[in-house]
C-alpha cells in the first residue's frame, strides 16, 4: 500500500438527536467529544437509520393507482382478459 494517499481515518461520533453512532470515518469537524478516553470528532447527520422513515416503519406509500395499470394506461396497451374459472370438470 503507498503510504501519504490515503486520507486520515479518524475517530468520529454521527449524531442524529438523541442518538449517537460511534465509529471511524475520514469526515471531521470542529467540535470534538471524549468517549472512553478517546477523543472523537462530532458530526451531525440530518437522517440516520434512527429517523428515516424507511427504517422506522413510518413510511407511507401512497399508490392510488397500481404500476402495471399505469404502465398500460402510459403505453396504450387494452388489458388481457381475466381468464374464466372453471367449476370443478
Amino acid at each position: 500500500m503507498k503510504s501519504e494517499i490515503h486520507p486520515k481515518y479518524s475517530p468520529v461520533v454521527f449524531v442524529d438527536g438523541e442518538h449517537e453512532i460511534i465509529t471511524s470515518s475520514t469526515m471531521s469537524s470542529r467540535e470534538t467529544r471524549v468517549v472512553d478516553g478517546v477523543e472523537h470528532f462530532v458530526v451531525p447527520v440530518e437522517v440516520s437509520a434512527y429517523s428515516h422513515p424507511f427504517y422506522t416503519g413510518k413510511q407511507k406509500l401512497v399508490d392510488t393507482e397500481g404500476r402495471v395499470d399505469r404502465f398500460h394506461k402510459r403505453y396504450n396497451i387494452a388489458r388481457a382478459p381475466e381468464p374464466e374459472e372453471q367449476d370443478g370438470e
